[in-house]
């Protein structure tokens, strides 16, 4: 199946994490390369990541990060701009569960994508994350994905154990632009699977610069390939739904 617009990216990180631009400035070059919905997640992380990049590892410095996010989606939506943004964050699963818990509201967010996923036990890390933000924070619950997932760990053992979990907790797959390797044919069985389950799909560039902002054109590739028009128009379906609550507050 063809799949025309919208067009979206949904992993993007700015100077607040390892990016080289301003929201200012992705937000921008997002309306002049047309785009309909981008989502910025800059990362966050406790490990030994952590000594190696810039992230959002305070509470003030994830406070000025939201409020730079208001700031612009708010001028978008009174300026009548047909781009949406959304906020994101991107946590690495090497990260602490206090880390985690202690710093992260989830629903100040509208998408947050997890990365690193590479085991049973990561599984069983974001369910009792998930478990415990459902628990305490139960209304305005954000989307949750997977940044630039490797199937390869999970291919051969534990398929249906991965495949379960990403349907019980309606976890979105992204197709990633920076890691084609990860939706090679190879993996077919997997896609297939994901389009037998009705799992959703998602776009996501992980651009640290504009340049690469549109770089869009491969992951649309594979999801038509894949045959999996109708995950990603779920999760556009997600998208726009968030933007009216948002409009209606």
């Amino acid at each position: 199946m063809k799949i025309e617009s919208p067009k979206l990216n949904l992993h993007i990180h700015s100077k607040y994490s390892d990016g080289r631009n301003s929201i200012e400035e992705i937000v921008n070059s997002a309306l002049k390369k047309d785009l309909d919905y981008i989502c910025i997640t800059d990362h966050f992380t406790d490990s030994w990541k952590a000594d190696h990049i810039p992230n959002l590892n305070n509470i003030d410095k994830i406070k000025r990060y939201l409020e730079d996010l208001s700031r612009c989606k708010d001028f978008l939506v009174n300026e009548n701009k047909k781009l949406t943004l959304f906020k994101g964050i991107e946590i690495d699963l090497s990260s602490s569960e206090k880390f985690i818990i202690n710093n992260i509201v989830p629903n100040k967010y509208d998408f947050i994508l997890f990365e690193y996923l590479e085991s049973f036990e990561g599984i069983a890390f974001v369910k009792k994350i998930l478990n415990f933000w459902k628990k305490k924070y139960n209304s305005d619950f954000p989307l949750i994905g997977l940044a630039h997932f490797d199937p390869s760990f999970f291919i051969t053992r534990g398929l249906d154990v991965l495949l379960e979990f990403l349907k019980e907790y309606d976890v979105i797959v992204e197709f990633n632009s920076s890691y084609p390797q990860f939706y090679s044919p190879k993996y077919d069985i997997f896609f297939n699977k994901l389009k037998e389950k009705y799992i959703k799909v998602s776009i996501g560039c992980d651009s640290h610069h504009i340049s690469s902002l549109n770089d869009i054109e491969s992951p649309q590739k594979m999801i038509e390939f894949y045959k999996l028009g109708e995950n990603l128009e779920a999760l556009i379906a997600s998208l726009e739904f968030k933007r009216i609550t948002y409009l209606n507050k």
